[in-house]
């Protein structure tokens, strides 16, 4: 749970998460179990881009985890891969590509092609970060205790009472 020193939002759930600042664009983002991340570019953290980058094959990996075991045994060594690099025009990752390094070894050419579909459906299916990024996500932000005022109710006048312009 996060210290006291800030009320936990209404929306505080779940899927929360946060990130506190710990120094000038330093943070460390946590979830309720425990688990700490530095954030920011200095030494021994990682930066957004790459955390993006990292909940994309975590995600690609944790959906085909069991559709692989099936196939090369439950105690499969894997390693997955993200690349990409930010276009500096538009401050934004025109592409991310995934790559998954298994030991192959023992499986014919068939068998081979139906490993690479059963990830590629199992990542379809069950990838919640690939299915939020590839078609765009809205984001919004709120800056607690700053929202703005409801309007005001609208009241109707009598027309008589109304001044001419």
């Amino acid at each position: 749970m996060p210290d006291d020193r800030f009320e936990l939002p209404e929306a505080f759930g779940d899927g929360s998460v946060w990130a506190d600042r710990v120094a000038e664009r330093s943070y460390v983002g946590r979830n309720r179990r425990g688990v700490e991340i530095p954030i920011g570019s200095g030494e021994g953290q990682i930066n957004p881009g790459e955390l993006l980058k990292l909940a994309l094959i975590g995600c690609a990996g944790m959906s085909a985890d069991f559709a692989i075991g099936r196939r090369l045994g439950p105690d499969f060594a894997a390693r997955l891969w993200a690349h990409g690099v930010a276009d500096p025009e538009t401050d934004r990752y025109a592409e991310i590509g995934e790559q998954i390094q298994l030991d192959l070894e023992g499986l014919d050419d068939a068998g081979l092609a139906r490993l690479v579909t059963v990830i590629g459906r199992a990542i379809d299916a069950g990838c919640t970060v690939q299915r939020t990024v590839e078609p765009g996500v809205a984001v919004h932000h709120t800056v607690l205790g700053a929202e703005p005022a409801p309007p005001a109710p609208v009241t109707e006048t009598d027309p008589s009472e109304e001044t001419p312009a």
